[in-house]
């Protein structure tokens, strides 16, 4: 099976040059091949320069696409799921928060055959997390109790970076959200398709603001509007 790696990308110069050697030396059981589709949402750092020089380094194995006005994360991914070529995909932040080196633990119901999508909860016990934000936890935690009023799932962490699904399944849902709404948005749309998502634990790096985070309390707000959007509002498996 072949695994596309989908990372959106804005100004993480910094990062760059740790997680892609991270991301394509993973190894996986059933996982024959990785391709990284990297998605720069006009950056004005080096980060273009940068994937450059890691794609004329790894040329079968990196693709790259570029925005001409910066549209979000979650415009990002949409681009990186059109153009995914594998059987897997799974959604990696171009930092440090998530690490590669979970790839197994998440891949394997998928490449087992048991599930369609697979997310990495920071919130199962178990892993190693580091400790930051306390006002960060409850929202994720009120975020998540909202997805779970509207999807009638049980997931512990909504709004986790880390979600790997089967490339049909993926392709085959439409998607409107530009920017962090992707989260929630997906998880409505594969709880409408009733897809058998698992849930596994994962460790979590976070960063701070000095180290470059970028989601904010106004993008809780909007998180909130697409929960219950998309909650009352996806009632067909077309939508």
């Amino acid at each position: 099976m072949k695994l596309s790696v989908l990372m959106p990308v804005y100004n993480e110069e910094r990062w760059l040059p740790l997680i892609i050697p991270k991301v394509l030396t993973q190894n996986v059981e059933g996982i024959t091949e990785i391709e990284l589709i990297i998605v720069d949402d006009r950056s004005k750092d080096k980060t273009a320069s940068i994937i450059r020089s890691f794609a004329e380094c790894y040329p079968r194995q990196i693709r790259i696409f570029s925005h001409k006005t910066n549209q979000g994360k979650g415009a990002a991914i949409k681009t990186a799921i059109a153009n995914a070529r594998g059987d897997i995909c799974l959604v990696q932040d171009a930092d440090l928060e998530y690490d590669p080196s979970e790839y197994p633990k998440l891949l394997k119901p998928i490449v087992n055959g048991h599930a369609d999508c697979v997310f990495g909860s920071r919130f199962m016990g178990g892993e190693a997390r580091r400790v930051l934000f306390f006002w960060h936890s409850v929202g994720n935690s009120f975020l998540t109790l909202l997805s779970n009023i509207f999807t009638n799932l049980n997931l512990t962490d909504m709004e986790t970076c880390y979600k790997a699904f089967r490339t049909d399944l993926l392709k085959s849902i439409p998607l409107k959200c530009n920017r962090f709404g992707f989260e929630p948005e997906i998880t409505a749309k594969v709880a409408k398709r009733r897809a058998r998502i698992y849930e596994v634990g994962i460790s979590y790096s976070g960063r701070t603001y000095a180290e470059g985070k970028k989601i904010n309390w106004r993008d809780g707000i909007k998180a909130i509007f697409c929960i219950v959007w998309f909650g009352l509002t996806v009632r067909n498996e077309n939508f």
